[in-house]
């Protein structure tokens, strides 16, 4: 009875018993390495900031699947609104087993039917939801090499200004060292000018100790009156 879904299921992807993909079914996709390669070589291929539409349509997603679920009158979506009808509702699980089961059997519709219906299905949901995971990497990867590119530049401008700043710190070094230079020597100088102007004044006291203020205070004590 269930030949067709059995044989569908062998030749689709292989699927855990949770009806999601198994590990490993990523396809001739390129890795992340791979994509990373890619960007560098070729900057990479543009991608969609609209990674993954938060009101994905699913009927859109079916129609679109590389393998289309079967018209009939009665699929699993119908099976599905079925259940939520309010008459079930109160219903033990088993009572609305055996209520279902009268209602496809009125109706005609075949069993082995809507378990392919479903399977196809959930193979559409989950070709989608890795494309999705599969362009999300790719967008991860570009970002990723973009910062990278980022922060190589901010890092070759960090150290282009910091030589800047430790040029500046230098230059000011330099010129305190030429002050402090031009200080000592103007201090000789200045003191060179005493000496020699004490010579030119009579030999005596005052406050002011050897500098030239003291040899122009001895010559005003000289030039006072008797």
């Amino acid at each position: 009875m269930f030949k067709r879904f059995f044989e569908f299921s062998s030749s689709g992807k292989s699927e855990s018993s949770n009806g999601t993909l198994a590990a490993g079914s990523t396809g001739s996709g390129l890795s992340l390495v791979e994509a990373a390669e890619e960007s560098r070589r070729s900057a990479a291929r543009p991608v969609s900031l609209e990674l993954v539409n938060k009101s994905a349509d699913f009927d859109q997603i079916y129609k679109n699947s590389t393998v289309k679920p079967p018209e009939l009158a009665y699929n699993i979506l119908k099976v599905i609104e079925m259940l939520a009808s309010p008459h079930l509702k109160g219903m033990t699980p088993e009572a609305k087993r055996c209520a279902l089961m009268m209602a496809l059997e009125a109706a005609g519709a075949g069993i082995e039917d809507l378990l392919q219906d479903a399977l196809v299905r959930q193979r559409a949901l989950n070709d989608y939801a890795e494309k999705q995971q599969e362009k999300l990497n790719r967008f991860e990867t570009e970002k990723t090499e973009e910062n990278r590119s980022i922060q190589s530049e901010l890092d070759r401008l960090t150290k282009q200004y910091m030589a800047r700043i430790q040029a500046n710190l230098d230059e000011v070094a330099r010129q305190q060292d030429i002050l402090l230079g031009w200080q000592k020597r103007k201090q000789e100088e200045s003191q060179r000018i005493a000496d020699a102007a004490a010579y030119l004044v009579p030999e005596g006291n005052s406050a002011n100790g050897n500098g030239l203020s003291a040899v122009l205070e001895r010559a005003s004590q000289t030039r006072r009156p008797a």
